[in-house]
């Protein structure tokens, strides 16, 4: 993952703060975005800043259009979760710091294994000798 600017990390942490929900399935944590497909460059935005995390959609039903962005295992932990917990505070948001407190202490184990592992190397398949 490319070192995000300040202004690239001010947009994700604001958009995770104020449309983001954080939970998990039960055995791993994740951080889940769902929006109208009318904002398709802000998710292409946010996966060419986390390539590890996945896009899915667009959904249409009930009315409803959207697009869903999720942060799971690795790139949660790796990648988003360190954005997140260095300036997602209470005073900053108090309600959105509180989940996030959460999904953390119930998911602490799975997290510290994560960051026990060495960051994944993502090569190309050139450069793996099957490309």
């Amino acid at each position: 993952m490319a070192e995000l600017t300040e202004f690239e990390m001010g947009v994700a942490v604001g958009l995770l703060i104020g449309e983001g929900s954080f939970g998990g399935d039960g055995k791993q944590p994740q951080v889940t975005l769902r929006m109208h497909v009318r904002h398709e460059a802000l998710f292409q935005w946010l996966m060419e800043r986390f390539p590890r995390t996945k896009l899915y959609g667009p959904y249409h039903h009930g009315g409803r259009s959207y697009y869903q962005w999720m942060a799971r295992g690795r790139a949660l932990v790796q990648d988003v979760l360190p954005l997140l917990e260095d300036r997602l505070t209470a005073s900053l948001d108090g309600y959105a710091s509180e989940r996030l407190d959460e999904m953390v202490q119930r998911y602490a184990g799975f997290i510290a294994r994560e960051q026990s592992r060495p960051p994944s190397v993502t090569t190309t398949p050139a450069e793996r000798g099957d490309g």
